[in-house]
């Protein structure tokens, strides 16, 4: 990972977990083979992850044996306010990981009085363009066997030429825990089998220079001028259009609230203009870094719960 080092934060590097296997069934080639998973979270959530000090991510990669690595604050994935969480090892040792990870953040939405629901949320992995075909198969035959099998919803997004250079797509997973873990599980054993994947798992990380331009053609990039908290910037983020009313509330009362109290300006996309490849309405916040952070959060308690609730 040297090549990431200058876009990556990450606790120090645990020692790995590794028991010698039995002589009588030694491991298979996916789980010696070293691996890799990329998935977007919000800033709220990378803090949450991160814990204080360090501390979450630290005894995430002490219990897992897996590197978790988050890219910097404020370098997102083109057309989202979205950080990238990078999981590397091997598979076994991911996928505890990313159990882990889930699991903290399902344990934070709030569940409604006398609601027994076991908690769903939506995951979105960063897959490469060139290594898409082998979890999609022959008209999507392997796609639908992992959704059969796993119960979980899957659905790939079409490759966003919008942003000149970018090679990878997003693979979103949604259900509770054991499904998703499953699903997931079936995808990255897939991926790992596939040499054009493990030839991207040290690919220099080149996100951030998307952030540091403005992509004027659908606003959902974002702009940074510069670190000083007095100039005006500019971010844009998704809401389910579905999720929209929450914001604005009944006369644009929400909305000027959030509006008045951070100090930040909001503008509402039109119906039907959403996010590249989803289909969030773009909601576009300019002020200063603080009053951004400000609008985002007041705007992500509006909407988180029914968000991270949502199913297909």
């Amino acid at each position: 990972m040297e090549s990431t080092e200058s876009s990556y934060v990450s606790s120090p590097e645990q020692p790995q977990k590794r028991s010698p296997p039995p002589p009588a069934s030694p491991p298979s080639d996916s789980e010696e083979k070293p691996t890799y998973t990329r998935f977007l979270v919000s800033n709220a959530a990378a803090g949450s992850v991160i814990g204080k000090g360090g501390a979450t991510i630290t005894d995430f990669q002490s219990q897992s044996g897996a590197r978790i690595q988050l890219s910097r604050n404020y370098e997102f994935f083109p057309g989202t306010s979205d950080r990238i969480i990078m999981v590397s090892g091997g598979i076994d040792d991911v996928l505890k990981a990313v159990e882990l990870i889930i699991a903290k953040l399902l344990s934070e939405i709030p569940a409604e009085d006398g609601d027994e629901a076991e908690p769903r949320m939506r995951m979105r992995l960063v897959v490469p363009n060139s290594a898409c075909g082998s979890i999609i198969g022959k008209g999507g035959s392997i796609i639908k066997s992992f959704i059969e099998e796993s119960h979980a919803g899957i659905k790939i997004s079409p490759l966003d030429t919008k942003f000149f250079g970018l090679t990878d797509r997003l693979v979103t997973v949604t259900g509770t825990l054991e499904e998703q873990m499953h699903a997931i599980d079936l995808i990255l054993s897939k991926l790992t089998d596939d040499p054009h994947y493990s030839q991207t798992m040290h690919a220099p990380f080149s996100y951030a220079a998307y952030n540091s331009m403005n992509h004027g053609l659908n606003g959902a990039a974002v702009k940074f001028q510069h670190n000083k908290d007095d100039i005006t910037n500019s971010v844009t983020i998704g809401v389910a259009d579905e999720h929209i009313g929450l914001v604005v509330g009944r006369g644009g009362r929400n909305i000027m609230e959030i509006s008045q109290t951070s100090g930040a300006r909001l503008k509402i996309s039109d119906r039907g203009d959403f996010m590249s490849g989803t289909t969030d309405r773009k909601i576009t916040i300019t002020g200063s870094q603080r009053a951004i952070r400000a609008a985002e959060d007041m705007i992500m308690q509006k909407v988180s719960y029914a968000s991270e609730r949502e199913t297909d």
